[in-house]
């Protein structure tokens, strides 16, 4: 599972001075689909950062997975520059040593007018008092040790009431798409079509058309999966909900059972998966939502030893399986 290295974050900004409060699915805010086009792919769950528990963030990602130097920062948002803050991020040898937050004042798209944007990963060329227009350049990406060395550059967002702690690491409002995502079937297998130190990206399952509309890897119910699986501590699934359907029934994927939904008819957590390649066993499957000609599964195997054109098999196992 993966490690929660948040802890630098909490004990630099929280001051202690608030409760934390648990939040429902009634707190949820609606991101409108002029938000999210602004972006090639974006993910709620693909994080082991606790923020994203629940869906409660969102992670922004302007470039691709061949275009790794990508380093604008588009705003999300329109509005007024709260705060600029320095912090503390995990020592990774990939990284920076410091990331850095940005709270604005939203007044646009409409849905978030009134609510302050968190925006973390950004090394702000913005300061307090500025005001930015959606798509405005916030400053450059960072590479921080928040995220694994898979990982690419992004925009990490979250959204808070003005009565709410704004510098604490957890305590978003959890959020909801306001866009369709398209379910992609996928038998397991393609051909790779890109590698890393860390990974290797297949051709399957390919975008239909790319552009505006968002696809994800489809679960065996047809909903679309949104995670590290197994390698963060859970995931979450898009769709589904709105399909109808138990919400209390197992998520599968390529015949397998991934876990269970929580209450909030989203939220998944794994059972003890292992996901293999040409039966070798392998980190796991990175899963999101995208609109890019680039989409494909992205496999995490370190030293991995693939290579390009090569044709693989993926598969994965739960206990609950051979029982």
């Amino acid at each position: 599972m993966g490690q929660r290295d948040d802890g630098a974050i909490a004990s630099t900004t929280t001051d202690g001075t608030e409760p934390a409060r648990q939040l429902s699915t009634s707190d949820a805010v609606r991101l409108p689909e002029s938000l999210l086009a602004r972006y090639r792919r974006f993910s709620l769950y693909n994080s082991p950062y606790p923020a994203h528990d629940a869906g409660c963030a969102i992670d922004c990602y302007p470039g691709t997975l061949r275009d790794g130097r990508t380093t604008a920062a588009p705003s999300p948002v329109a509005g007024t520059v709260l705060e600029t803050r320095t912090v503390r991020a995990p020592p990774k040898p990939y990284a920076v040593e410091h990331d850095h937050l940005i709270l604005l004042e939203c007044d646009g798209p409409p849905p978030l007018s009134g609510l302050v944007a968190r925006i973390l990963h950004v090394e702000p060329t913005v300061t307090a008092g500025d005001r930015v227009e959606p798509g405005d350049s916030l400053g450059e990406l960072v590479r921080v040790g928040f995220f694994a060395p898979w990982v690419d550059n992004h925009l990490h967002v979250g959204f808070r009431r003005p009565d709410q702690h704004l510098h604490r690491a957890t305590g978003s409002l959890p959020l909801e798409l306001g866009v369709d995502v398209e379910p992609l079937e996928w038998d397991g297998t393609g051909r790779v079509v890109a590698t890393g130190e860390t990974y290797a990206v297949l051709d399957a399952p390919a975008h239909p058309d790319p552009g505006e509309r968002f696809v994800g890897i489809g679960t065996d119910d047809d909903g679309v999966l949104d995670g590290g699986v197994p390698h963060y501590d859970g995931g979450g699934v898009h769709g589904r909900v709105r399909q109808g359907g138990d919400h209390s029934a197992a998520i599968g994927l390529l015949g397998s059972r991934l876990g269970t939904l929580a209450g909030d008819g989203r939220t998944i957590a794994w059972d003890a998966l292992e996901v293999t390649v040409d039966g070798h066993p392998i980190t796991g499957l990175s899963t999101f939502c995208a609109r890019d000609d680039g989409f494909g599964a992205k496999l995490i195997c370190p030293d991995h030893g693939l290579s390009v054109g090569e044709t693989v098999a993926v598969d994965v196992r739960s206990p609950v399986d051979d029982a």
